[in-house]
């Protein structure tokens, strides 16, 4: 529909003449309305009936966050929102020690502590002999892989190897002053 322009120019185009609706299609824009303005009355009382019993949350059928979780489901869901992730796989690597590593290695050295510094994150072992405290650095470079294939890349940058600790020091009359000890067997 066009119509004139006051000044008298050209016509311009007029706004879209809506088709009129009647019968069954007047029916369903009705009820569309209805049903519209029904939902939000409902959701409102709904939140005014919450709100003064006390909050939105109750138990019914369905479940919702409240609900009670299997022990390995509630210790997951904690570690992930923790962020505990690579402790609790490294505290798993100190628990399967022998399967990682080999009975023979494990009965010889053992996990002592794990740095998980990002500059860091060493893995520190003892041995029980200066032999195999060798034998282990020796073999450090396959067991770094080997660590980090089962825990992820990069969780394990270095393998810190102790010697075995020496007896304790005991003080007495044949003690040298300042000495150490047997530090070669012990070092």
């Amino acid at each position: 529909m066009n119509r004139p322009d006051e000044a008298g120019g050209a016509p311009t185009p007029g706004p879209a003449k809506q088709p009129e609706v009647s019968g069954v299609d007047l029916a369903r824009v009705a009820l569309r309305a209805a049903k519209e303005q029904a939902r939000a009355r409902g959701a409102a009382a709904q939140q005014k009936k919450q709100a003064r019993r006390g909050g939105g949350l109750r138990s019914g059928a369905r479940s919702d966050g409240r609900d009670p979780l299997a022990l390995g489901s509630a210790i997951n869901r904690l570690i992930t929102e923790r962020g505990w992730e690579t402790p609790a796989a490294v505290g798993g690597v100190m628990g399967r020690w022998p399967q990682i590593v080999g009975d023979d290695l494990a009965n010889h050295c053992v996990p002592l502590r794990y740095d998980e510094d990002p500059g860091e994150r060493v893995l520190t072992v003892q041995c029980d002999s200066t032999a195999w405290a060798t034998q282990l650095r020796l073999l450090a470079p396959q067991l770094v892989a080997r660590l980090n294939a089962d825990l992820g890349q990069g969780t394990v940058r270095m393998i810190k190897v102790q010697g075995p600790g020496g007896p304790q020091r005991r003080f007495g009359p044949l003690r040298a002053p300042g000495s150490r000890g047997p530090g070669d067997t012990y070092g």
